[in-house]
């Protein structure tokens, strides 16, 4: 056991002399120097979620997506916000099944009727994006077949 306790005393005098001829500088460049083993920083790091990457919208959806915003946007800068949260579930609804989105839309859509705008220039606003949006959703109903609509 002294034999031991001596061998490692010894050691730790000799790297001690060995560092003290190097002197601290040079010490802490050689230590940075060293480079870590790319294995064991795969281990370590900790892995990201990957991204799921949205499926690609047909172009009718798109637009129908796009004319739900705009219309959910203005009602909401207008203080309506019953509607524009119904929009805005309605659009996210027809991400994961669409035909269900479109017909909580067209639901929507029939409330949207009740808004009282009083300016006549917002209200011809509303009713062109209420139109845009009618248009819209109408084209990819026939398009999914799902109801039959009759075109005035």
């Amino acid at each position: 056991m002294l034999d031991l306790i001596v061998g490692v005393v010894v050691i730790v005098l000799i790297g001690a002399g060995i560092l003290v001829m190097l002197g601290p500088r040079n010490v802490l460049e050689r230590v940075k120097s060293v480079k870590r083993p790319q294995g064991l920083q795969t281990l370590v790091r900790s892995r990201r979620p990957r991204e799921i990457a949205a499926p690609a919208l047909n172009p009718k959806t798109q637009r129908v997506l796009v004319a739900a915003a705009r219309l959910a946007n203005w009602l909401r800068a207008h203080g309506h916000e019953e509607p524009a949260r119904d929009l805005r579930n309605a659009a996210a609804r027809m991400t994961a099944n669409e035909a269900a989105g479109l017909y909580a839309l067209q639901l929507t859509l029939r409330r949207i009727r009740i808004v009282n705008v009083t300016d006549n220039a917002s209200q011809e606003r509303v009713k062109a994006l209420v139109a845009e949006l009618r248009t819209a959703v109408q084209d990819r109903f026939e398009q999914l077949e799902l109801l039959p609509f009759r075109r005035p």
